[in-house]
């Protein structure tokens, strides 16, 4: 299939418009991510139509933690990806860069989800600004048939990418790894610096779409304190004190095996960080049974979501609002 998000440059060269690497193409290349490809200088998406995982999960996983909460979502991912994350849980689709044959109309994907009983569809297990067209295929066909779109993404989006998500996506999880810090990106990631990540957020909060921010706190290499601090001043500067951000907990997997889990002790730190510079709305993922993994008034400190796992109860909200101080809560129901 024909890629959209692509320019013709000198002679039959190509250069990807998808994510912030702006691959130039010579005939017959692959881009990084090893599935958009100069064809006949055009510009192919050689894994449309070909999703390698599609499962049904809680809305909560990805995580989406202020918009429909306790509703399901089908979540697919396709091979390749724009990272090289050497921590990858999900390394045997991101860093694959085999071309199927089987072919999966976004009709399909669709009615899979209406089958299954999803209220959306998440673009997840590798980075779906790679498969943008995919997605965007499916996207405007699921709003159609009322359900919403959520993207579980680097962030690393083009302004281009950006333009084309306003036609379908709804919501998006931009995850920062190791604290944004450029030597962790540079060296774990094989990315120059998290920095386009920032103007990422900023022309998707105003396209309009619900963003949320994770970060995956990897200890020792990726938990520095500074680097916290300016990679949180920064998202406060662009989203606001109500953007909800969620550090998760780093699982040893993939070539990185030989770092332990991240301390719940360090995550705590990281809340309290987030906390104290005045985010309202911080959380711990990967720590089931955490209390920070509940929603809290800013105002009053009454819960107000509590989960368990990925079962969410609604406490003290009602109409938007806390059910004790009667403060606005930012939650899409």
């Amino acid at each position: 299939m024909q890629a959209v998000l692509y320019t013709q440059v000198e002679g039959d060269n190509v250069r990807c418009t998808a994510c912030r690497r702006y691959c130039v193409l010579a005939l017959d290349q692959r881009g990084f991510c090893g599935i958009r490809a100069n064809r006949n200088g055009r510009l192919m998406l050689e894994n449309y139509g070909q999703p390698v995982a599609v499962h049904l999960d809680p809305i909560e996983k990805k995580p989406v933690m202020h918009a429909h909460p306790g509703s399901k979502v089908l979540s697919l991912g396709t091979m390749g990806c724009n990272y090289a994350c050497q921590y990858c849980q999900n390394w045997q689709i991101s860093q694959n860069r085999t071309v199927g044959e089987d072919f999966v109309r976004p009709d399909e994907i669709v009615d899979l989800a209406l089958q299954v009983g999803a209220q959306g569809l998440a673009y997840t297990y590798n980075e779906p600004t790679i498969f943008i067209e995919y997605a965007h295929d499916i996207g405007v066909l699921a709003r159609e048939k009322g359900l919403f779109n959520i993207f579980v993404t680097n962030g690393y989006e083009t302004p281009e990418a950006v333009v084309l998500c306003r036609e379908f996506l709804d919501f998006a999880t931009v995850d920062f790894k190791g604290n944004g810090a450029t030597d962790f990106y540079r060296k774990y990631i094989s990315v120059p610096s998290a920095e386009p990540i920032y103007d990422t957020i900023s022309r998707m909060i105003r396209a309009g779409i619900h963003v949320e921010i994770t970060d995956l706190v990897v200890p020792g290499v990726g938990d520095n304190m500074d680097e916290l601090d300016h990679m949180l001043r920064k998202i406060l500067e662009i989203a606001g004190d109500q953007v909800p951000i969620s550090f998760l907990r780093f699982h040893p997997d993939y070539r990185m095996m030989e770092i332990a889990s991240t301390p719940v002790a360090t995550l705590e730190k990281h809340w309290q960080h987030a906390t104290d510079l005045g985010f309202k709305y911080v959380y711990l993922g990967n720590v089931p049974g955490h209390r920070y993994q509940n929603t809290y008034c800013p105002y009053c400190g009454n819960l107000l979501v509590k989960r368990e796992g990925f079962e969410t109860e609604y406490i003290g909200i009602i109409n938007g609002k806390c059910l004790f101080c009667k403060e606005k809560i930012p939650f899409i129901s």
